[in-house]
C-alpha cells in the first residue's frame, strides 16, 4: 500500500542541512568559538594540575559537603583511575562536563525562570524540551558533525544539548513552587522584580535548581561517552576503542572509570543542594 507513497522527509532534512551547512557556516563557527576556548582551557587545565592536588581538592570538596565517607571514596575513586592508567582520558571527561554543564546553566537558568513566571512561555519552550529529550542520543551526532565536524568541541555541544532540558524544567518548577504568600509580602514591602527573583524566588526554588543541575551533570556523563563515537575524547574513547576491538578489558576499565566518576560527581551535586536548603 505505501509503495510508491513515500514521504522523502529523509531527502528533506538532508537538503536542509546541506543548505544550513553550505550558508550559514561562519555563524556556526561563530557558536563553537566560546566552547571551543572553555573547553581547552578546562582541558589545559585539569590536565596540568598536578593529580594529587586534583585529588585533595576533590576529597576536601567531598568532606566539606558530605564527611568523611564521600571524601574517602572520592580518594579511592580518583586514585583507582590513575593506577589504571586512564588519569588523562579521566581528566579530559572533567573537562568536558564541566564545560558542557557551565553552557548547560547559563542557557538553561535563565530559561527555567522565565518559563516559571509565564505560562505562555513554558508551552512555547515545551515542545522543544521534549523533543531534546526523547530524541535518541545518537541522532545529535549527526548534524553536530555536519555543522561543527568532528571532535571533542562537537561532542560538548551536542552534550548541551541534550543535557540542558532537567535544569530548564526543574528550574521552572522551582520558580512555581515558591509560595504566592511570600512573592506577595515581598511586593507589599516594595521589592522590585529582580529583588523579588535574587531575594525570595531564587533562594526558595534553590534546592529544586540543584536537582536539575544534578540531573544535567549525569546527562551530560552519559552524552560525553556516546560522543566517543566522533571524535571526542576522554573515558569513552578506551570503551569505543574496546568494542570496536572486542578488547572488554580495555572497554571495561573505561566502563568503570566512568561509573565512579558518575558517583562522585552525583553525591557531590545532591549534596550541595541538600547545604542550601
Amino acid at each position: 500500500m505505501f509503495d510508491k507513497k513515500v514521504i522523502p522527509l529523509d531527502k528533506w532534512v538532508q537538503d536542509g542541512i546541506d543548505y544550513i551547512v553550505d550558508n550559514y557556516r561562519d555563524f556556526f563557527q561563530a557558536v563553537k568559538l566560546p566552547i571551543e576556548k572553555t573547553l581547552d582551557w578546562l582541558d589545559w587545565l585539569f590536565n596540568a594540575v598536578n593529580p594529587i592536588i586534583i585529588i585533595i581538592l576533590f576529597a576536601f570538596l567531598a568532606y566539606k559537603l558530605s564527611g568523611k565517607k564521600l571524601a574517602i571514596f572520592s580518594v579511592i575513586t580518583f586514585v583507582f583511575i590513575g593506577l589504571l592508567g586512564l588519569w588523562h582520558e579521566s581528566m579530559t571527561t572533567l573537562a568536558m562536563i564541566a564545560a558542557s554543564v557551565f553552557f548547560c546553566v547559563l542557557v538553561g537558568v535563565p530559561l527555567g525562570i522565565m518559563s516559571g513566571k509565564s505560562d505562555r512561555f513554558e508551552n512555547a519552550l515545551k515542545p522543544l524540551l521534549d523533543a531534546m529529550q526523547t530524541t535518541p542520543a545518537f541522532v545529535y551526532l549527526i548534524p553536530v558533525v555536519m555543522l561543527f565536524s568532528i571532535g571533542n568541541v562537537s561532542g560538548v555541544i551536542a552534550t548541551i544539548v541534550f543535557a540542558l532540558p532537567p535544569i530548564v524544567r526543574l528550574t521552572s518548577l522551582g520558580i512555581r513552587q515558591v509560595d504566592k504568600e511570600l512573592v506577595e509580602a515581598g511586593i507589599a514591602f516594595g521589592a522590585t522584580k529582580w529583588q523579588l527573583l535574587l531575594k525570595v524566588q531564587i533562594p526558595l526554588a534553590w534546592p529544586t535548581i540543584m536537582a536539575g543541575l544534578n540531573q544535567t551533570i549525569m546527562m551530560a556523563l552519559s552524552m560525553v561517552v556516546i560522543a566517543a563515537l566522533i571524535g571526542s575524547g576522554g573515558l569513552g574513547e578506551p570503551v569505543f576503542q574496546g568494542l570496536n576491538n572486542l578488547d572488554i578489558g580495555l572497554a571495561f576499565i573505561g566502563g568503570i572509570s566512568i561509573v565512579l566518576m558518575a558517583i562522585v560527581l552525583d553525591r557531590l551535586s545532591q549534596n550541595i543542594g541538600r547545604k542550601n536548603k
